[in-house]
Parts: structure tokens; sequence; C-alpha cells
């Protein structure tokens, strides 16, 4: 029986976690652009967090787990009157930027809101600066804050492009997890082997499943699973920095490893080494709260609405040419049981379009869903795979989110062809989208702050170099109500 024994020879941890663990401690990021487009991820995260503060279902999920708990030195979540410890900040500050679906996004082989990571980026930065300033040392700035997203996109990004967690029917939030774990780690002090210890626990943790995202299983559950993974980063991190040991072989331990037991045997690709690449090239929803597969279907449907308001009932079908990954994630058909279902409906989201000239988050809702005009209308969309779109999706210099509608009439006729490559907030569109996000960033803010208020913080974002250096614990005051 001694054949049968497993070699006991502790292995060098994954080369994969080494990498990223080099990059958090080595890189120096020197590009303009990415401290530019930091700055816009920042803002317009915050501002999807207030806009998600008028919805009961987001807010029952926040504030301490027992009531009335204390925690010195709390990290505080925008918006609200809660201090709270790093962990549940970390989740409620995630919750509200995650839970509309209107926070920056990436797609790759794997998809993904990068902006996710600023729940945990966001409640240890003020903890740590709250703390520090109580013991007389200096706070943490915004510059660090956006030197963390940076890297954490960075992360999450290259590690989504030539790796579908989907395929195995993982989720996603994975990705925040492992990314919010590696950059937080550090700014709490770790040193090199602890970002690396940490990211281990990241990996060997169960995963979440995708079955909240699909057909016939969607449901809330999505719009608070980063928060959770967030959450949990910072949870590992502290665990690591009381001297919990890692994992070396997470990854690829044989039989026991991430690898074979969650992803097939195969060990990740990637495509290129971490720099500032994601967030140069992150996709801002800027006028749409649409899953981003959708972004230019709505664009193309809205564009629409003036020549087929008038004819709802004369409609025979309405053709949406997509690509794969739209077919894959948003194609459904049948009932719709709530609004997460619905934003997540590519049929539903194209028939609000054309039907309304516009889509809100208010569109999701119970009472616009019952509108008779909408289901008759997605019973007549047909969707349909254009190849090249799926192709240029995956290419690195193109990464269009292609889509194109149209609609035909009982008497032969039929609309244009409406098709739109790249949504507003795509890089491509970059100068003609940034005044539109700005102005989603006030319409944001008023929902939840005074417009004095809402006023001092715009005109810090239009202040770069004093906003780089303003303490964490002073920005983040001006959302507190």
């Amino acid at each position: 029986m001694s054949g049968m024994s497993e070699m006991n020879v502790r292995p060098d941890p994954d080369k994969e976690m080494v990498a990223i663990a080099d990059y958090i401690m080595d890189y120096e990021i020197s590009s303009t652009e990415a401290y530019e487009t930091a700055r816009y991820c920042l803002m317009d995260a915050l501002g999807c967090g207030m806009l998600a503060l008028s919805f009961p279902e987001c807010a029952k999920h926040l504030g301490p787990l027992v009531a009335g708990t204390v925690v010195p030195h709390g990290a505080r979540v925008p918006g609200t009157q809660f201090e709270l410890d790093p962990v549940k900040a970390a989740f409620d500050i995630g919750c509200i930027i995650r839970w509309l679906d209107y926070n920056d996004t990436w797609l790759a082989a794997e998809w993904g809101h990068p902006s996710d990571n600023l729940g945990a980026i966001l409640a240890v930065a003020d903890h740590l600066s709250r703390k520090n300033l109580a013991q007389g040392r200096a706070p943490l700035t915004i510059k660090d804050v956006l030197t963390c997203l940076i890297k954490a996109y960075e992360i999450q990004g290259c590690l989504a492009l030539e790796n579908s967690f989907n395929q195995v029917g993982l989720d996603h939030v994975v990705l925040v997890k492992v990314a919010s774990t590696a950059v937080v780690t550090r700014l709490l002090g770790g040193s090199r082997e602890q970002v690396i210890d940490a990211l281990s626990h990241a990996w060997v943790d169960g995963q979440s499943l995708r079955t909240y995202r699909h057909a016939p299983n969607t449901g809330s559950r999505k719009s608070w699973a980063a928060a959770d993974a967030t959450s949990r980063a910072v949870r590992l991190a502290l665990l690591t920095l009381r001297g919990e040991m890692g994992c070396p072989g997470a990854l690829s331990a044989p039989k026991w490893g991430f690898y074979d037991v969650s992803f097939g045997g195969k060990a990740f690709g990637m495509q290129r080494p971490y720099g500032s690449y994601v967030v140069e090239n992150v996709l801002f929803k800027i006028s749409y709260p649409a899953e981003f597969h959708a972004q230019t279907a709505v664009e193309a449907a809205v564009a629409l609405h003036p020549q087929v308001a008038g004819r709802l009932g004369e409609i025979r079908k309405v053709t949406i040419t997509t690509h794969q990954s739209a077919i894959r994630i948003i194609s459904k058909t049948g009932s719709l049981y709530n609004s997460a279902d619905r934003d997540h409906c590519l049929q539903y989201m194209t028939a609000v379009g054309l039907i309304f000239g516009n889509l809100t988050a208010a569109d999701y809702s119970d009472d616009v869903a019952a509108d008779p005009r909408i289901d008759p209308l997605r019973d007549k969309i047909e969707v349909v795979e254009d190849l090249r779109y799926s192709r240029e999706y995956y290419e690195p210099v193109k990464r269009s989110i292609a889509n194109a509608v149209q609609v035909f009439f009982h008497d032969g006729s039929c609309t244009d062809r409406i098709e739109i490559e790249y949504p507003l907030g795509h890089r491509r569109r970059r100068a003609e989208g940034l005044p539109f996000l700005q102005k989603k960033f006030r319409r944001n803010l008023l929902k939840r702050l005074p417009p004095t208020q809402t006023d001092n913080i715009i005109k810090l974002f239009q202040n770069p170099v004093v906003l780089d250096k303003t303490p964490v614990q002073e920005f983040i005051s001006l959302f507190t109500i």
C-alpha cells in the first residue's frame, strides 16, 4: 500500500500568482491616460452607487450585520451614514456600485465589471486613512486609490482576455475576488509573499456558479455577487496579514488544484503582461443601464423609435443581428420573472427601446413590464448571429460589441437597418462619450445628494491635481449624508 501514498513535497508558488504579486509590488504606472481614465472610472462608479440607493431592493442589503454595531475608525459607505468594518463596508460599497448593472465593463473571453473592485479598495483605504490619522500618521490619498484601481482592473481584465470561466460554469466574480485580494493585501501593508498567500486562498475558495445569471434562475443575486466577492477579498487579506499560511499549489496541484477541479485541467493562457491596458480600454455604460452586450442594440432601437412608434400593431418581425456572446448570455424568450431577468434579456431591452425611445433603470420594474405592448413585441423578435461581429468582438485592435436592428411590417415595408458596432462608452468613442458620462454623474449624484454637495464633488473631479492629493477620508466625507 505504500506505493499509493502521495509525495509530500511542498511546491514553489504557482507562477500565475507570482506574476500578480510581482506586478502589485513592483510595477510603476507611468501612463497618463491610465490615471485620467481611472478618475472617470471612480467618478462613474460612485455615481452608479448614488443612483442605486434609490432602490429599496438594494438598500435593504446595507448596514451592519448586527444593528447598532460601532466600529472604531470604520469605513464609510458613500451616500449613507453607515460606518462599518471594512469587510462589510466592502460588501455595501460593491453592492451599490454594481446593483443597477450601470458601472463600467470589460468584455473578452470572460466578462465582468472592473469597478466592482472599488468595494474593497475604498473600504480599506477609508478605514486605513482614518486609523492613520488617529495614530498621527499620514492618510492615503486618492492617487493611492487610483493606483489600486488601475492594478485591480489590469489583473481582472488580463485574466479575462484568454480564459473563459463562464464556459466551465463559474461566474466572473472570481476575478473580482482575485484582483481585490491582491491589491488590498498590498494596501494593508502585506509583503510579496503575503500577496501570494492571500491570492492562493482566493483560488482555493469555492467559486460562485453562474446559475443566478441565466434562465430559468436569473435573480437579484447577480446584483450583489460581486459585492460578496470584494468583501471576501478583504477578509482573506486580513486573515493572511494575521499570519495565515498559503497554499502555494492552489492552481496547479494535481487532482486537488483549481485547474484540475474547476478548469478542465487547463492552465490559464495570458495574452499580454500586466500593465495598464485594461483601464485604458474599459467600456463605460453611458447611455443605458443595460447588460453591455445589448448596449448597441438598445442604441439602434432608440434610433428606430420614430419609425415604429406609431406602427407597433403593424410589425411582423424584428431582427436583431448580434454576436455570439450576446446570444449566449442575454438572448431569452418566455416569461421574465423579475427586474434582474429583464435587464439580462436582449429582446426585452430592445423592445423597450423601440416602444419608448429610451431605456432607464425604472423600465425593468414590474409596473413597466406589465405594459401590454412589450411582450407581444418580444415575441416577434428574432436573434441571429453575424460571424464577423463574433470574430471582431475578440480582436484586440477592434473589440467591437456590434448589434444591428431592423423592423419589418405586414405590408412588406421595413425600417432602415441600424448597425452600431461600438457603443458610446467604447474607447473608440471616448471623446464623444465623456461629456455624456459627466452628465450621467451629475444626474446620478442629484438622486441622492443636495445640489451644493453635488457641485463640490464635481468641482473636485474637474481638478485632477487637487483630486489626486485629496486624503481618502476627506473624499469619502463629501459623499456622507
